[in-house]
């Protein structure tokens, strides 16, 4: 990745190009003026390649893109599947309340997903453990492609049922915990150790793309075409997902795995194992204690006096940050300490969610607010990488699982600490104490975990 630096010759050419240009400073500089026109020319070309290679080294590594003609088709798969289900997820909300003008009702669509993701991504984990990761992935693929051809065929024959809408929900969300455990599990199959961190840094910004270029051209497809197009874009979308699948070689699980794979082992085996424990208590004291989702409209009207508008960008300057993040991630491979980075990152999301909670002006708040999703970006990276590296490769499923649940349910956990706070105080108390919170339960795992802070990638431990 590094640029070379200009040669001798180049340099020189570049000082002659400019004498002949400007014969009157030429004649006018005296004989020592080439000279000297030279070692500016090189010095100016030196600074250039350094800056040329410092640009380079600042945004995220593409070699696993570049090297790795397997993830690659698996990055660009899950990449346009992930911007179609965003649209699928705006299409359904705009479809319920559409049918019922209710909140409570479009709020209800959360619930009927968070169920399955929970339950299913335990389930999704231990079978990701015992057959073949391949297959179950593909089998997870054609199940979401077939629940937005469902959705697209109820909208076309305007069947105006909620009752279905909730349902096709909850077994898209059932599919999609079933095969997720199995494709994150598969690159570290994909990808040698040394490039996992920057696969999880392409896979973050797959993630976020998703999460911010799907909801824009779904409210776009949906005001022109219905709800309708939204989903078939999405049915057709997961064709990507579905060749990358395909294409892939066997992924059974190594080790002896002669019997089931039990969840109840992947516990037990996540609670003997200080540092990836570690890990996932970190990230639920961001979800649960600083992540005030559910104040966002509260904070909208009361602190900047503001409508829908000014919600949705508190909702999506999380997700603008953490691509950013996600992007200019070039430096997380030269780092090892992987457990120090964690604490460290989820220690920035706390002080920058409690900043949040102490401005009223608009704009900083979304800059702290872009601050955090930078910051949890980075920490998901690297304990995504600390989770591939250190699980052994027959237990790499049911973490996944776990990890669908804490991700899951942890912002559902927070939406209720920080509703609560707010009711008995007021929401600027909520954000400001919830932030401070996440900050002390991580100084908390730091002097009860010292060795997580000298865990190193080169030598991995769980």
């Amino acid at each position: 990745m590094a640029t070379e630096q200009p040669s001798t010759s180049t340099a020189t050419s570049t000082a002659m190009a400019a004498q002949s240009t400007d014969p009157v400073d030429d004649a006018s500089a005296g004989p020592g003026a080439a000279p000297e026109r030279l070692l500016v020319g090189a010095e100016v070309g030196v600074r250039g390649g350094r800056l040329r290679r410092a640009a380079r080294g600042a945004l995220a590594d593409i070699g696993p893109l570049r090297d790795h003609p397997d993830y690659r088709r698996v990055w660009f798969g899950q990449t346009v599947s992930s911007v179609g289900q965003q649209m699928t997820a705006v299409a359904v909300a705009v479809q319920v309340y559409a049918l019922t003008h209710s909140p409570f009702a479009t709020g209800l669509v959360g619930l009927f997903s968070l169920v399955p993701l929970m339950a299913f991504g335990l389930w999704g984990g231990a079978i990701a453990d015992t057959v073949d990761r391949r297959r179950l992935g593909l089998i997870g693929s054609a199940g979401l492609a077939a629940v937005s051809v469902v959705l697209a065929g109820q909208a076309l024959l305007g069947l105006h049922a909620v009752a279905l809408l909730y349902a096709a929900v909850a077994v898209q969300a059932g599919f999609f915990a079933l095969s997720s455990p199995a494709r994150s599990s598969m690159v570290p199959r994909l990808v040698p150790r040394e490039q996992l961190a920057a696969a999880n840094a392409l896979n973050t910004v797959s993630m976020n793309l998703g999460m911010t270029v799907g909801p824009m051209l779904g409210g776009l497809l949906i005001g022109a075409y219905g709800a309708q197009a939204a989903y078939l874009v999405d049915a057709v979308a997961f064709s990507a997902t579905l060749y990358a699948m395909w294409r892939l070689p066997s992924m059974r699980p190594l080790g002896d795995r002669t019997g089931r794979a039990s969840v109840l082992d992947g516990l037990r085996f996540l609670r003997s194992q200080p540092n990836l424990r570690t890990s996932f208590l970190a990230d639920l004291a961001a979800m649960i204690f600083g992540l005030p989702r559910a104040l966002f409209p509260a904070i909208a009207f009361g602190f900047y006096g503001g409508g829908a508008g000014t919600v949705g960008l508190l909702v999506a300057a999380p997700a603008v940050g953490a691509l950013g993040g996600a992007l200019f991630s070039g430096w997380i491979g030269r780092v090892h300490r992987h457990g120090a980075a964690v604490l460290a990152s989820v220690t920035g999301w706390g002080l920058a969610i409690a900043a949040f909670g102490l401005v009223h002006n608009l704009w900083l708040g979304l800059l702290f607010l872009a601050a955090a999703g930078c910051a949890d970006t980075v920490s998901m990276i690297f304990r995504n990488t600390m989770m591939q590296v250190a699980a052994p490769d027959e237990m790499r499923g049911r973490l996944q699982g776990i990890f669908i649940v804490v991700v899951a349910g942890g912002p559902r956990l927070g939406d209720f600490e920080s509703g609560t706070v707010a009711a008995l105080t007021s929401p600027a108390v909520s954000v400001v104490t919830g932030g401070i919170a996440c900050v002390a339960a991580v100084l908390l795992l730091a002097a009860r975990r010292p060795a997580f802070l000298r865990y190193d990638a080169r030598h991995p431990t769980p």
